[in-house]
Order: C-alpha cells, then sequence, then structure tokens
C-alpha cells in the first residue's frame, strides 16, 4: 500500500485527535484548532481526489490489516473522494465566514463546546463518506447527529432550545428505525461490511428467500435516513432549526449533516443491497413518492415564507426532494446525478446563510422582506453572493445546480415511463417556484426602502469577503466544469 493511500484514515483521524484538546483549552485556541484541521482536511482531500483520479481506480483500506468478517474497512473511489473533498471545503469556509457571529452570538463559556463539535462532525461526515460496515455507519451517524444538536442549542437565542429539542425528537427517530433496519437486515445476512451483505442479499433473492423481510428491513433503514435527512413530510424540525443556529452552523446543518445521511443511504443501497434489489422491493417507488410531494410543497413553502432566513431554509426541503427522486430511479446515473446534487447545493446553501447574515446585519438585524430592501446595496459582497447562490439553485446555467437539474432530468429521461414524465413535470413546477422565491429576494435586496440609505456600509468584514468569494468561484467552476466530476461519481458509482 502506498503512502497516499493512508490520506482517509488521516481526514478521519486529525480531526478526532483535535477533538479532546479543543475541549479542554481556551476559546482561541480552540478557534485555531477547528480552523486547522478544517484547512488541513481540505489540503488532504484535494491530494487524494488528485490520486485516486490519476490511477482512475478504487481500494479497500483495512483498519489493522484485519480483512471480512472481523476487520473494519474503508472503502475509497473518486466519488468518497468528491463528497469528502466537500465536506472538508464547506466546513472551512463555514467557519471563516461565520467567525464574527460565533464570537458575538455564544457566550465564552460554550465557545470551546462549538469549536469541539465542529470538529467531531468533521470527523463523522468523513467517516460516513469512507465507510465500508454498517454499522460503523450507524456510529457515526449517531455523532453526526449529537453534534448537530449541540450545534443548534449552543447559540444564545430563545427558540434555539426548542429547535433543537424537536431536531433531537425526529432524528431519535430515524435512528431507531435506521437500527433496527440493520438489525433485521445482519439477522438476514450475517454480515456487516457492505460487498459480504451483498453477496448475501443476491444469494437470498436467487433462492427466493426472506424476501419480504429484506424489503422491510430496507425500507426501515430507507425512511430512518429519510427521516434524518429532513425528507417531506419529516422536514417540520428543519426551518426552526437552520434559522436559530449561528449562520456558519447553518450552513454545516444544510450542507453537511443532513447530505451525508444521504449519501451513506446512496452506498448502502449501491453497494450493500445492490439497485436490481432496491428496485425489486418497490422501496423506490416509495421514495418517489415523497421525494416528488418534497420538491412541490417544499418550493410552495418557500414561496409563503416573508422570513428570508426561514426562506432560504424551506428551500433545502425541495432540493433534498431532488436528491431522493434521482436515488428513486435505482440507476447508476441516478445514483451519480444525487451524489453530483449533493455537491452543488452543498457549496450553494453553505454560502446563502452567511450572505443573509450579513444583509440583515446592515438592516439593523431583520429578517423579515420588507426591511432587507436595499441592503444589497449597503452590503455589495453579500449581495452577490446571495444572487450567484440563486442562481446555482434555481438552476441559470454556467452555475453548479444547473449541471446538477440536467443530470437529474437525464436519469429520469433513461428511466422512461410515468415516472419520467413525472419527474420532469415536478422539475419545471419546482424551477418556477424557486424563481418566484429566489427572484423576489433578489429583487428586494436590490429595490430602495424606507427605513434605510443604499449607500455602502462602512464596516468591513474581510475574513467574510474572502469566504463568500471562495464559495461563489467554487460554484461557478462546478457550473463549468461539472462535467469530469461527474464523470468521476459516475465511474466510481458503476464499479462499486
Amino acid at each position: 500500500m502506498e503512502l497516499w493511500q493512508n490520506l482517509p484514515v488521516a481526514l478521519i483521524i486529525l480531526p478526532l485527535v483535535c477533538a479532546p484538546i479543543c475541549s479542554v483549552s481556551k476559546p482561541r485556541f480552540s478557534r485555531f484548532l477547528a480552523l486547522f484541521a478544517s484547512v488541513m482536511a481540505s489540503l488532504l482531500s484535494v491530494m487524494l481526489i488528485i490520486r485516486v483520479s490519476a490511477t482512475g481506480t478504487s481500494y479497500v483500506y483495512k483498519m489493522g490489516e484485519y480483512g471480512a468478517p472481523f476487520g473494519n474497512e474503508l472503502f475509497i473511489s473518486g466519488a468518497e473522494a468528491a463528497v469528502s473533498l466537500m465536506f472538508s471545503i464547506v466546513m472551512a469556509l463555514s467557519l471563516f465566514a461565520g467567525l464574527r457571529r460565533i464570537g458575538q452570538e455564544i457566550d465564552d463559556s460554550r465557545k470551546s463546546l462549538f469549536y469541539t463539535v465542529c470538529v467531531l462532525l468533521l470527523t463523522a461526515i468523513q467517516a460516513l463518506a469512507f465507510t465500508n460496515d454498517i454499522f460503523t455507519g450507524f456510529v457515526f451517524l449517531e455523532i453526526t447527529t449529537i453534534a448537530a444538536g449541540a450545534l443548534i442549542f449552543v447559540r444564545n437565542k430563545e427558540g434555539s432550545l426548542f429547535a433543537a429539542m424537536r431536531y433531537m425528537i425526529m432524528n431519535l427517530l430515524g435512528s431507531g428505525l435506521f437500527l433496527l433496519g440493520i438489525c433485521v437486515f445482519y439477522t438476514l445476512t450475517g454480515h456487516l461490511l457492505f460487498p459480504q451483505m451483498k453477496e448475501s442479499v443476491q444469494l437470498l433473492v436467487e433462492g427466493g428467500r426472506y424476501i419480504r423481510p429484506l424489503s422491510v428491513s430496507l425500507l426501515l433503514i430507507t425512511v430512518g435516513l429519510a427521516i434524518k435527512s429532513a425528507l417531506y413530510p419529516f422536514h417540520t424540525w428543519l426551518p426552526n432549526a437552520y434559522s436559530g443556529a449561528t449562520p456558519a452552523a447553518s450552513s454545516m446543518l444544510s450542507s453537511l449533516v443532513s447530505k451525508a445521511y444521504i449519501f451513506l443511504l446512496i452506498k448502502i443501497l449501491v453497494r450493500a443491497v445492490g439497485l436490481d434489489v432496491f428496485t425489486m422491493t418497490g422501496v423506490n417507488d416509495v421514495i418517489f413518492i415523497y421525494a416528488v410531494i418534497a420538491i412541490v410543497l417544499g418550493s410552495v413553502d418557500a414561496v409563503r415564507e416573508h422570513n428570508v432566513r426561514r426562506m432560504v431554509s424551506y428551500s433545502s426541503v425541495a432540493q433534498i426532494g431532488y436528491i431522493f427522486m434521482a436515488v428513486s430511479y435505482g440507476s447508476v446515473s441516478g445514483m451519480a446525478a444525487a451524489t453530483f446534487h449533493i455537491i452543488a447545493h452543498s457549496l450553494a446553501k453553505s454560502m446563502l446563510f452567511p450572505a443573509v447574515d450579513r444583509l440583515t446585519e446592515v438592516s439593523g438585524g431583520n429578517e423579515n422582506f420588507r426591511d432587507i430592501r436595499g441592503s444589497g446595496f449597503r452590503a455589495p459582497m453579500a449581495g452577490l453572493a446571495f444572487v450567484i447562490g440563486a442562481f446555482s439553485i434555481t438552476g441559470i446555467p454556467f452555475m453548479g445546480g444547473f449541471v446538477s437539474k440536467i443530470y437529474v432530468a437525464t436519469s429520469a429521461h433513461d428511466y422512461g415511463g410515468w415516472v419520467m414524465l413525472i419527474s420532469l413535470g415536478a422539475l419545471a413546477v419546482s424551477t418556477v417556484l424557486n424563481v418566484l422565491y429566489f427572484l423576489r429576494t433578489v429583487l428586494t435586496i436590490y429595490r430602495p426602502g424606507e427605513r434605510y440609505q443604499l449607500t455602502k456600509d462602512q464596516s468591513t468584514r474581510p475574513v467574510l469577503t474572502g469566504a463568500l468569494m471562495l464559495f461563489m468561484l467554487l460554484n461557478i467552476a462546478l457550473g463549468i466544469w461539472g462535467m469530469p466530476i461527474m464523470r468521476l461519481i459516475e465511474s466510481s458509482i458503476a464499479a462499486w
């Protein structure tokens, strides 16, 4: 094994080592460690994706050199490397963009806790990206859940504790269903590693044995992760959680936590179950129905919202619907489109929350649409970042979101039949609604208002400005050079 093949382990171990040090350090040093871990993870992820792309192969990393059935393994391919890179970059830029608000809104006694939770979250989502073991996936799934709950309630704001409680209740319900599904699945297969589970599942299906328990276990796993990912109608915790957290935490919750859950589901469906079994059980039809409802009604909720931060939160519901709809096709192209949309939406949404925070800051802290009029002139960089993010999520050409929607539509076309017609109709309706609520917001922030002048705010935010500029460049780069990334993801999933 070459030295570079140890990079995935370093991506997991590095923030894990930083976490206990953060917890006993002063806030300033904890902040440094969190930023250091996220930046180093980004650099290591860049190195990994370059090497994986250059070799064009995937490999298994045996923890402690113990293989199946007793050992634990990591699996690395282009898809895992791309998602890992996105996780690392979003974590780093979200922290940089939200540093000022973290200093203002979190008590000094809790700041070290906040940074500890951030690096623990980074450890957990990296482990979810690379794990080749379903029980290890469950362990780090729970670490992600606990870390996300702490990110919500650590803020000193009325309603944050209530939002965290709602989040934990719904996510514990999802965890319970997921664990029940794992138990049934393990009883049927006798394995925990993905490849061995898949072999056992294929033997069961070929012999016509235990098809119904297999379908039930797959449904429990899928519904459990759908609840944790806030698929409609299990999204009721989402608006309060996203809008009640700090901008950095909101970016992490919307771009990392929910997406890590969905990527784990994709790995289970492809590597532990098999796409032919997934479609045979009919679980994909259940996902498809809920996904279409999420795409339409999530957008409707966003249109009806009068609070800009909650509107941005509600838009995530529709985007999660896009991802699950692509998953429901049960094809390699569908899973690749879902993975690419995870990356595109994460890069856009993690930019919107700090941009919105800056726009509301120069509007007296008000979040209603009427009060943020002209804020795009008062905070030009935040206004531009919001426009770029809105364009990407809406699907404007040369943006990452446009490329991902094209791939989702192409996957629907490949599926054919009534599923294709409903999918394309849902995409069209949702895109129109996206235009309505995002265009309304863009027009509002560049519309003269009565309460505040249009002159530029003189206070400088160099760190925030730099983070937003990098976010914008990444969204545009993904729109222009998205095809090579998609080819890497699709070829990796096809080889799973």
